[in-house]
């Protein structure tokens, strides 16, 4: 595998202690043009190293490995100083809920479902890379129903901070929380995308965040979705 990126490439590390899930997820990745695996690790240690070599786009880290777990290993990747940020796409099952939290705890970009579709794993990925964060509505509605204690806490001032949420922007928010991405909150609310990335970018500004994982945890926090929310819920 080549570690040269051509124009417009995102590179991809693989860690996954299963070798046919390194290479099915290899095969989806590297079949698309715009994607290219650059490293393939079995353990969390080796994918520490192997992020801090090649500074990959997006690391794709399976959660339970020997030695040191996925957890860890994006603690450790997303904590790396001294170059270009390594971001983590977590591949998660929902029958182990606290990998959900430890891995919003260690600065996941994003989860992702171990029986996700190829298309979806492959424009997660594209998500992660372009420095959004990824969470699939299913996912967050496990990270909705768990209790809140055990959620991050918000950043301080954040609830000072959501008195100056524009309506506008508080609608864009809550369809954030419920994990819809930009093109689908962009046709609920009649947007342009632009529109509602706009609008994305004044709320992470304002509430200090650096990513959409912590703008679910924050609406969760302050009551603005609730547990058991569904498609069809109103706000």
């Amino acid at each position: 595998m080549s570690t040269d990126r051509p124009p417009g490439t995102a590179r991809v590390v693989i860690a996954d202690d299963q070798p046919l899930m390194r290479a099915a997820i290899r095969d989806c990745v590297d079949a698309e043009p715009d994607l290219t695996v650059v490293g393939e690790a079995g353990d969390g240690a080796t994918a520490v190293r192997l992020a801090e070599q090649l500074r990959p786009d997006v690391v794709v880290m399976d959660v339970r490995m020997p030695g040191m777990d996925g957890i860890e290993a994006t603690r450790r990747i997303t904590g790396m100083t001294g170059g270009p940020s390594v971001r983590v796409l977590v591949m998660t099952t929902f029958d182990v809920d606290e990998h959900i939290i430890r891995g919003l705890r260690a600065g996941a970009s994003g989860f992702l479902v171990k029986d996700s579709t190829p298309e979806e794993l492959v424009q997660a990925v594209r998500v992660v890379a372009e420095g959004q964060a990824q969470l699939s509505p299913s996912v967050t509605r496990r990270l909705l129903d768990l209790h809140g204690r055990s959620l991050p806490p918000p950043a301080k001032g954040s609830a000072e901070a959501l008195a100056g949420i524009t309506p506008s922007e508080l609608k864009v928010l809550r369809l954030v929380a419920r994990g819809l991405p930009t093109a689908e909150i962009a046709a609920a609310l009649d947007l342009a995308p632009s529109s509602v990335k706009t609008y994305i970018s004044h709320l992470l500004a304002k509430l200090g965040f650096g990513d959409r994982v912590q703008l679910v945890v924050f609406a969760y926090e302050h009551e603005l979705v609730h547990p058991g929310w569904h498609e069809n819920a109103e706000d």
